[in-house]
């Protein structure tokens, strides 16, 4: 019997947008490119339904996901691995901007209570 060689899979690297549903995560990934005609460099970003099986990515964290076999509607991707984790927590990004516009416009909101 001979064996088949697997194809090479895509692969990119994106920061994790959400990851309030069980085992996916929303990974939003940036490519820059040059425009055909004008030159200019341009930046475009896509977002991609990736499995996450122990839910290890959370927000904000830099991860790397393949291509795979699609694994329902919308999702075509899978984790590989996290490259880098997110210092802030997302829940507590919020409280700080209503802090700080608070501070600005010297109205007081409920976060800032």
């Amino acid at each position: 019997m001979t064996t088949t060689t697997r194809h090479s899979r895509r692969e990119m690297i994106g920061i994790v947008l959400s990851a309030k549903t069980q085992k996916t995560i929303t990974v939003e990934v940036e490519r820059t490119f040059k425009h055909p005609k004008y030159g200019k460099f341009l930046r475009r970003r896509k977002r991609y339904m990736a499995h996450d099986e122990q839910s290890s990515a959370r927000a904000g964290d830099t991860v790397e996901i393949t291509s795979t076999r699609p694994m329902s509607k919308r999702k075509r991707w899978r984790l590989l691995r996290v490259v880098t984790r997110s210092e802030i927590v997302s829940g507590r990004v919020a409280d700080d901007t209503a802090e700080i516009m608070a501070d600005l416009t010297g109205k007081t909101t409920e976060a800032s209570r």
